[in-house]
């Protein structure tokens, strides 16, 4: 598609998905920004996601939408939102993102399902591209609209930040400055990503053998607080869980020595900031949600779907099950998030050290 008039001075960005949706969504917001140095690019994400957007200099204003609502409420944000954008796009191939679009703009872009249910939803856009769920990384997805609107894609996630002024007081109130240490985070969203305590635990005092201090990190709810509490006494490490922001947990992991993590939003900010990374894989497809090294421009995925192995400053360990179901891209063995991976119960402390030590001899 090319833009039918004069270059746009005004883009909206819709997002309406989880933290790691947005954070794999920058790169899209780049290339607009890059494209149209000019124009006003808003991005429009749920409230418990706009975290993702601090210090993001892409962005002029981020609109933030409550994740539940009734219809009312609903409309008054189409109302807001009505004709005020030249462009807007989603990277999302749902109702709630193409709605917002259809409200915002005359001229939209989008990802539609190939399901025959889904494309008269094409009828809310202008032009599209099919979306595939399996076999391209989200990044590319979103970067398949930059194509359509004939821009140079620019495959970059840009992370939360914070600025050196704080970063250094934040480093310095941690008593981190000058001391190599290892970001350890240990609790995903749901429980199906989860590996076990005790390894978590044998990693630890693996990083402090080799002189990394191992710091946690993790978010603000009771549960998690109390989980990664209990690991960080146990290893004798700087509990962070709770205490740091989002961008803020960014910063603490750009200037770590080492970062091990599963499949969330902490994971792709350590492989975009260029921090060497161990990506822990169970269920998940890699190809599809795999961390975005960085500087990586190749192909649709930098990850395979039963493939260990690095790629920049990452390293994606899968989990291993005698079934050779790895990944089985459902949520858990028992199919619901609070499911427990016997891929993941199954790896073994000994393949992530091994993998750790790749990373630092980088």
């Amino acid at each position: 598609m090319t833009f039918p008039a004069a270059p746009p001075r005004r883009i909206l960005l819709t997002c309406t998905q989880r933290l790691g949706d947005v954070l794999l969504a920058t790169p899209l917001l780049r290339s607009l920004k890059r494209a149209w140095p000019q124009a006003q690019v808003d991005m429009l994400v749920f409230a418990d996601t706009v975290a993702v957007l601090e210090g993001n200099a892409d962005v002029a204003t981020a609109i933030t939408v409550p994740r539940r609502a009734a219809w009312p409420e609903r409309l008054r944000e189409l109302r807001g939102l009505w004709r005020r954008y030249d462009l807007a796009l989603s990277p999302l191939p749902t109702d709630r993102a193409r709605l917002y679009c259809f409200a915002a703009s005359p001229y939209r872009l989008g990802l539609l399902r190939q399901e025959a249910k889904d494309r008269a939803k094409g009828l809310l856009l202008n032009a599209w591209r099919y979306f595939d769920d399996v076999d391209t990384h989200s990044v590319a997805m979103g970067l398949a609209l930059a194509d359509l609107l004939g821009i140079t894609a620019i495959s970059e996630v840009v992370p939360p930040s914070i600025p050196p002024v704080q970063r250094q007081a934040l480093l310095a109130r941690l008593a981190l400055v000058d001391r190599r240490y290892a970001v350890l985070h240990c609790h995903p969203k749901f429980r199906y990503k989860m590996w076990t305590s005790e390894a978590w635990l044998a990693l630890a005092a693996w990083c402090r053998a080799q002189g990394l201090a191992p710091v946690f990190t993790g978010g603000a709810e009771a549960a998690e607080r109390a989980y990664v509490g209990a690991i960080a006494r146990g290893a004798a490490g700087l509990d962070c869980s709770g205490t740091l922001s989002l961008a803020q947990t960014a910063e603490l992991i750009t200037a770590a020595a080492l970062y091990v993590g599963p499949d969330t939003v902490a994971t792709h900010i350590a492989a975009a900031s260029g921090t060497p990374t161990v990506a822990l894989f169970g269920p998940s497809n890699p190809v599809k949600w795999g961390p975005w090294p960085q500087g990586w421009t190749g192909g649709t995925s930098p990850w395979k779907m039963r493939a260990s192995g690095r790629q920049g400053n990452v390293f994606l360990l899968q989990g291993e099950d005698p079934r050779g179901c790895v990944p089985c891209l459902r949520e858990g063995c028992e199919r619901h998030v609070d499911s427990y991976s016997a891929c993941l119960d199954n790896l073994t402390a000994g393949r992530v050290i091994a993998a750790c030590a790749t990373m630092l001899a980088v």
